[in-house]
């Protein structure tokens, strides 16, 4: 089975702080292999096996953070 990508335009992301903060909340989600954060661009790529939106983007909200969009 191979790997699937979101990427999501989150605004709020503007330090290390906010990134800690994402990539171990989202990280924990099942599915999950990997999270990254790009300060720069607001944009957080989640990879992984059997994504789901729901709860990738909630515990987004968990850290804090709303999702302003997906990219295609």
């Amino acid at each position: 089975m191979s790997s699937q990508a979101l990427v999501y335009t989150v605004p709020g992301v503007m330090c290390e702080h906010c990134r800690t903060a994402i990539v171990n909340e989202v990280g924990a989600v099942a599915g999950v292999e990997s999270v990254s954060v790009d300060l720069d661009a607001k944009l957080v790529s989640v990879r992984g096996q059997e994504l789901d939106d729901v709860d990738v983007r909630a515990a987004k909200d968990e850290a804090g953070y709303d999702v302003l969009d997906v990219v295609p």
